[in-house]
């Protein structure tokens, strides 16, 4: 069993903690970094993770690319994020990478990457406190706990925070709906494209409203990668769209052919 890590917020918050100023007075104000105690931070946790979960052959960590394909999609997605990465953030990935395997794909987040590789190579454990990653089949570690989310469950994760939407990440599901509200309205018309349909157009919303929330939310697997191309394919249901014993229908997974650059 691998340890697959959703790096990005361990090395954000050890470098963050490792930052202090300086204030020379005169409107000058000097940010500065310990590089010693971020990477020790950084290697704290990652090796409080690993005695956590015991029994491993390898750890793997995953992070972020710099440039992100659903700006394509959204130009505003993630735009309140928009901080500049604290003193040592690149230094602290590269000196990672000497001690473990490091996996960052390009126009892709951590996530993603994290979410084809464990798709591609399942039995293994995923470890991120995003609850995006809600949506990947497989063992899962949030930091608090360890559990185990099936292909139905994951694919249900997805259509509720399509309705739902992700202030976190700034984009909006349909208006004053929820989580909770969002998992009543399923359990009344069935995990179905249809029903996301009909919710968002009930609020004045569009089909091409809901296929953007829900291009947004999708966490890439395996079948969401062109390896040729090494870009993403767009999430692309078929109308008739359901979740069943696993997954989505074939026809959905046969019609997910859109590549990024569709939304350029």
């Amino acid at each position: 069993m691998k340890i697959l890590i959703d790096a990005d917020y361990i090395v954000y918050k050890s470098c963050a903690a490792a930052e202090s100023e300086v204030d020379f007075g005169n409107d000058v104000i000097l940010v500065t970094s310990n590089f010693t105690d971020a990477y020790n931070a950084a290697k704290r946790e990652i090796t409080r993770i690993e005695q956590k979960l015991g029994n491993f052959s390898t750890t793997i960590l995953f992070f972020s690319d710099s440039v992100n394909f659903r700006k394509n999609i959204l130009p505003s997605y993630k735009g309140h994020r928009n901080r500049k990465k604290p003193c040592g953030y690149k230094r602290i990935i590269n000196a990672l990478g000497k001690e473990y395997k490091v996996i960052k794909k390009p126009l892709l987040e951590g996530d993603d990457a994290l979410g084809i590789y464990a798709t591609k190579f399942p039995g293994n454990i995923i470890v991120s406190p995003d609850k995006d990653m809600k949506q990947i089949p497989g063992q899962l570690y949030n930091f608090d706990d360890v559990f185990t989310i099936t292909a139905e469950e994951g694919a249900k994760w997805h259509l509720l925070q399509t309705m739902a939407g992700d202030n976190t990440d700034g984009y909006a599901g349909v208006p004053t709906i929820g989580i909770k509200r969002a998992e009543k309205i399923f359990e009344e018309k069935g995990y179905t494209w249809k029903a996301v349909v009909e919710t968002f157009e009930e609020k004045g919303m569009t089909e091409e409203d809901a296929l953007t929330n829900a291009r947004l939310a999708k966490i890439l697997t395996a079948d969401d990668y062109d390896f040729q191309r090494k870009e993403p394919k767009l999430w692309s249901p078929s109308s008739d769209y359901k979740v069943d014993n696993g997954a989505g229908s074939k026809d959905e997974a046969d019609s997910r052919q859109t590549k990024t650059k569709a939304c350029k």
